[in-house]
């Protein structure tokens, strides 16, 4: 018997259905001799995706349910697998389990199921990271990110990108190892343009991480102001839950609050800061300097005034947005992006609107938005070999100009997985759970 994992493949805790799924060369043998199946059918003799019913045996137990083989290379690790479908109790689940490593499985480590399934050639590296995107997604546009990159979007741009390449450094080769054969030559200009198309391919996909990573993390969206403004206010109302303590006396915010919102499947961070003033006791000036450090790494700053004079945002990193608050009230005079009224809930749904144009914008459902931070970083590196290519192009050899292009195809191999080493590769499937 080959190396055969077994693992709980559902949740922790009470539910209707639990999952036990083996995977590796015998793991069919080891169902036979804890299932019987209520028709007059050996498991071996099993029908490959056919679920079947019958007696599982566990550890000092039985339970009346279901199993499933599916035959190799046609599973998802590509090795034969078989499931154990029972009653949803804790130990019920795990008692099913002791039973398969009793009988020679051993406990699956974190993601080997997925990662089998890599090594197998079931799916790229990037596929499997979109799988966990997908898994740990807090909002309907992450989920979307992480379906297109499990759905193998980005990894066919990149195979794409990849087979540009190799048909220059085939050019390149043949120029260089049949000299003999009085070939016309390379063309350089050709060469350059080449190259230079796929760096510009791979830039426009390199841009879409500023977006992606706002998809994936959430729009941070600092809430600052002077005391007094409504700030507090203006956070419960988007929430749409008071959150926050609202109070006339100023200083009131000493520490940061949060809370989400989603627009358009977008989560957004709110964040209320405390008031900025100039004169502040010892407590409330700390909330006020950890204040001005959230707001200089937001993406999204809303500037909230009453007309009383706006606080001071200088070192703001993201997109400054000026509101002005309580128009119930007070007319809005100065200029000033919107003017809403936390109280009355005027003016909010175009708040949430420009929120949304000023961080993600409109979103694509077909598109491989960049997610990743190891993605961006292995495209940057290429569009940098590659610029390097076409700065060398008539100055340095043919050879020296297959090395940069080699380093570009490398570097997009580590996006799918061809060319990613071992510590690359262990650390995206150490994100996964047991059993996936």
């Amino acid at each position: 018997m080959t190396d055969v994992i077994s693992a709980i493949s559902t949740a922790a805790g009470t539910g209707g259905v639990a999952i036990i799924r083996l995977s590796g060369e015998g793991s069919l043998g080891i169902a036979a001799n804890m299932f019987t199946p209520s028709v007059n059918i050996k498991a071996e003799k099993f029908i490959p995706n056919t679920m079947y019913t019958g007696t599982i045996q566990g550890d000092g137990f039985t339970d009346f349910g279901m199993c499933v083989y599916f035959k190799a290379p046609r599973s998802f690790t590509g090795e034969d697998v078989v499931e154990f479908h029972c009653h949803g109790g804790v130990q019920i689940a795990r008692g099913i389990l002791a039973k398969t490593i009793y009988l020679g499985a051993r406990a699956a480590e974190k993601g080997e199921f997925t990662k089998r399934a890599f090594l197998n050639g079931k799916l790229s590296l990037s596929s499997a990271e979109g799988m966990i995107d997908m898994i740990n997604a807090e909002s309907l546009a992450a989920l979307r990110a992480g379906s297109m990159l499990y759905g193998e979007k980005l990894n066919k741009e990149i195979k794409e990108l990849q087979s540009s390449l190799q048909d220059v450094l085939a050019e390149i080769a043949a120029d260089i190892d049949y000299p003999e054969e009085d070939l016309d030559g390379l063309n350089e200009s050709s060469i350059k343009a080449s190259i230079g198309q796929v760096a510009l391919r791979l830039e426009k996909l390199a841009s879409s991480y500023s977006c992606g990573k706002k998809i994936k993390d959430g729009v941070t969206v600092a809430i600052c102001g002077k005391p007094n403004t409504g700030k507090s206010s203006l956070l419960n109302a988007l929430l749409g839950y008071d959150k926050a303590i609202v109070s006339d006396e100023a200083g009131t915010t000493r520490d940061a609050v949060e809370g989400e919102l989603k627009i358009d499947g977008v989560k957004f961070n709110l964040v209320d800061t405390a008031g900025i003033r100039e004169s502040a006791g010892s407590v409330e000036s700390i909330g006020i300097e950890r204040a001005k450090k959230i707001f200089q790494t937001a993406d999204i700053i809303l500037s909230v005034s009453d007309g009383g004079g706006e606080a001071d945002v200088q070192g703001a990193s993201g997109k400054v947005i000026k509101i002005f608050n309580k128009c119930d009230k007070n007319k809005p005079c100065g200029d000033y992006d919107l003017a809403v009224s936390a109280k009355t809930g005027q003016g909010l749904e175009n708040l949430k609107k420009l929120l949304s144009e000023n961080s993600v914008g409109e979103l694509s459902l077909d598109k491989a938005y960049i997610i990743e931070q190891r993605h961006y970083a292995a495209l940057m590196k290429a569009v940098q070999s590659l610029k390097s290519a076409i700065s060398g192009c008539g100055t340095f050899t043919v050879d020296v100009l297959a090395i940069d292009l080699k380093e570009a195809w490398d570097a997009l191999g580590e996006i799918t997985g061809e060319t990613a080493n071992e510590q690359i590769i262990n650390t995206v499937f150490e994100k996964f759970c047991v059993g996936k």
